[in-house]
């Protein structure tokens, strides 16, 4: 058994890379191993900002032999006389044979020609010549580039290779790169400790990078990243404002971390403290620390209160060079505040009001006017939405003033520097302008969620403004005539599809969709003539997307497949899905909840049993109520009476209106089963189709109603099992 050692010597990669990278590489070299045959016992990927590593571990000498059979042409045809002919030798040829090692054998189909195939496995050594430029070409990324005059493509340039097969060198050349890079034993340390490198062999690679100033396992670098920094916060009795994107950057940016500390200067904790946060983290990728006891207002104004005057960074310096590297990264924050402390205060000259009708001169998008223009309809979205949520008074004032201020900050000077603050900094402007609290925080509020995953609005009067933020984009962009494509969605419409029914499922409220899109759809026709707006078509189109983003976000959340497709698929009515998101994703919940207690096969045996049945007759899927389609003078045995009286039981409950009602639906249609068994098995069991068409039509109706009163849950026909 061999260990085997590819090293790709790069200069700096960007941090995203490496991390992408990784798992590529160890797909490649898993793929191609298995299909050479070539035996090993463990591949381990790893990367610093200058290397990408693949370590091959209990590799074996040489591939294993493989045999194959290969049918030929009949045996008629390739035999005459006992003689091969030109059939049997060409496919001898073809196989690397001689025609007597061909094989007559009987098949369904008469007698053939077959050919054992001996292919020798190749050694070790020989294949990875071969993989190693492959698995460097086809690794892929964003913006690759080429260098020099060559035609390699990289993320960087190559610049080094090591590759080792235990101790020895194997001979790979790179001819493309410019100039041709050829596999050696010499690495490279850090830049500061050391250039060249030699490794001795595979095995000891880890322990020479080391002794050279390099940490090469990622892992261990990110651990040690993670652990230095919560020590070092939880010393100061602080909180490290940590995110999980901002750690896996750090670790692919140094190749030997080291922690270090710095001052904020005080006189910059009176700014807000995300002005400070995304200085920090964002831009510089430093950590700030956050006070044990800060409060949990979003509105805050002064970082004071909030965040220590401290940070945290990594460097990748030698620790002689920590003061210098210290002083250095204050001095570039302390800039960096300077400047957003001007912006603040220019921006605070400014009266939000103001900024409004600046927005006049922002183009939104290309037929669509200006941003003033988009506020505006944001705000008609508004006023339909407290109308059909009928949202109770101060909540709906402050609704219809934040819509009103909602983008003011877009034309600051704080949003034009750090585009992250959108929302925040114009909350908290609003508020120390004397905005009540409640429009300053729908204003914070109304970008939310920003993605999967993040926050959704607190407020009443916040998820509505970011209802109709939403639905104001997917009206203006669709009746554009753009549309998300494959992976292009350059306004990010599927995201807000998703914000939409996630606020209205977090909220509880109950929208009618079909009917504010009808209305939209006609108002959008008369404020934007030049785009030829097809009402109708356009609601249509709308419902159907949003259709596709619930059945997409219900997966996304656990929901099993077919109980998805039971409760919002392609059979089931778009006004059944789409009038009521928020009463889709609660039988969405309930199918789950009856399928994890075992509740579910019941409900759906009564369900299937008579819907096979029910398809026969002509009963409309909403007829729901008994009396109004049974005969019960046409009963002929007493278990068509049992039949109704479940049918009747249920009828309450699948004309009534709130969600509390599905439970007690299933749990009906579910002590359904001893009328349908008696129906269909009993003594007193009837033949549906009978020859009276009358009797016949009033037991389909039966059947038909308990079909259509389960339809009210879900499509039972889509749920497996």
């Amino acid at each position: 058994m061999s260990t085997f050692l590819l090293e790709i010597g790069t200069e700096e990669l960007p941090a995203d890379f490496a991390r992408l990278a990784l798992p590529q590489l160890e797909q490649l070299v898993q793929r191609d191993l298995t299909d050479a045959r070539l035996t090993h016992q463990a591949i381990c990927c790893t990367s610093t900002p200058r290397r990408l590593v693949v370590q091959i571990e209990g590799l074996g000498q040489s591939a294993a032999d493989a045999k194959e059979e290969r049918k030929g042409p009949p045996a008629a045809q390739a035999f005459r006389d006992g003689a091969a002919t030109e059939a049997a030798i060409g496919f001898a040829r073809r196989c690397g044979i001689e025609p007597e090692q061909l094989e007559v054998r009987q098949t369904p189909k008469g007698p053939f020609v077959f050919a054992t195939v001996l292919e020798r496995g190749r050694s070790a050594q020989d294949l990875l010549q071969l993989f190693v430029p492959q698995w460097i070409g086809a690794v892929q990324g964003r913006r690759f580039m080429r260098w020099g005059v060559g035609e390699s493509r990289f993320s960087r340039p190559v610049r080094w290779l090591v590759a080792l097969l235990d101790d020895r060198i194997l001979p790979i050349v790179l001819p493309s790169c410019d100039p041709a890079v050829s596999a050696d034993r010499i690495s490279r340390g850090h830049r500061l400790h050391c250039a060249d490198v030699p490794i001795a062999n595979a095995e000891v690679y880890a322990d020479t990078l080391a002794g050279a100033g390099v940490c090469v396992d990622r892992r261990q670098r990110r651990q040690f990243i993670g652990s230095s920094i919560a020590a070092a916060a939880a010393a100061q009795e602080a909180k490290a404002d940590l995110p999980e994107d901002l750690l896996e950057e750090l670790t692919d940016l140094v190749e030997s971390p080291r922690l270090l500390e710095g001052d904020v200067p005080t006189r910059y904790l009176t700014l807000p403290p995300e002005v400070l946060s995304t200085v920090m983290r964002a831009h510089q990728r430093y950590v700030p620390l956050i006070r044990l006891d800060a409060p949990g207002d979003p509105l805050l104004f002064e970082a004071r209160s909030t965040l220590l005057p401290r940070f945290l960074c990594i460097g990748n310096a030698l620790p002689e060079s920590d003061a210098t590297v210290r002083r250095g990264n204050e001095r570039v924050l302390k800039a960096r505040l300077a400047d957003a402390e001007f912006f603040v205060n220019a921006d605070r000259a400014v009266a939000s009001i103001d900024r409004r009708n600046q927005l006049a001169r922002v183009t939104f998008a290309e037929g669509l006017g200006s941003l003033r223009d988009r506020v505006e309809r944001l705000e008609w979205c508004t006023d339909v939405l407290l109308e059909q949520l009928q949202l109770a008074e101060p909540a709906a004032s402050h609704a219809r003033r934040a819509a009103h201020l909602c983008k003011h900050d877009l034309v600051s000077q704080m949003v034009g520097e750090f585009p992250e603050l959108q929302g925040v900094i114009g909350g908290k402007y609003l508020l120390v302008e004397g905005e009540p609290r409640e429009v300053a925080l729908a204003v914070l509020e109304h970008y939310l969620p920003k993605g999967a995953g993040d926050s959704l609005p607190s407020s009443d009067a916040g998820a509505v403004v970011a209802l109709a933020e939403r639905l104001e984009l997917l009206l203006s962009i669709y009746a554009k005539g753009e549309r998300p494509s494959g992976s292009s969605d350059p306004y990010a419409l599927r995201r807000a599809g998703n914000g939409l029914l996630q606020i209205l499922w977090h909220k509880g409220w109950q929208l009618d969709l079909v009917a504010l899109l009808q209305r939209a759809t006609a108002h959008w026709a008369s404020l934007l003539p030049q785009f030829e707006v097809a009402p109708e078509a356009l609601a249509l189109e709308l419902a159907e997307f949003l259709r596709q983003r619930l059945q997409s976000l219900l997966e996304e959340s656990g929901v099993d497949p077919d109980l998805v497709q039971a409760v919002a698929g392609e059979g089931v009515p778009l006004e059944r899905i789409i009038r009521d998101p928020f009463d889709a994703r609660s039988r969405a919940d309930l199918l789950v909840k009856l399928r994890r207690s075992g509740e579910l096969p019941a409900v759906q045996a009564v369900v299937t049993r008579a819907s096979r049945l029910a398809e026969k007759g002509d009963l409309p899927p909403g007829a729901l109520a008994a009396g109004a389609v049974v005969q019960p003078a046409l009963f002929e045995k007493s278990s068509e009476q049992g039949m109704l009286q479940v049918l009747e039981a249920l009828e309450p409950l699948a004309t009534g209106v709130g969600v509390d009602r599905y439970a007690e639906l299933a749990r009906g249609l579910s002590a359904g089963s001893g009328a349908l068994a008696a129906f269909f098995d009993g003594e007193q069991s009837v033949m549906v189709m009978a020859e009276d068409p009358k009797v016949r039509a009033n037991r389909l109706n039966l059947l038909g109603v308990l079909r259509n009163q389960a339809w009210v849950l879900a499509d039972f026909s889509r749920i497996s099992g």
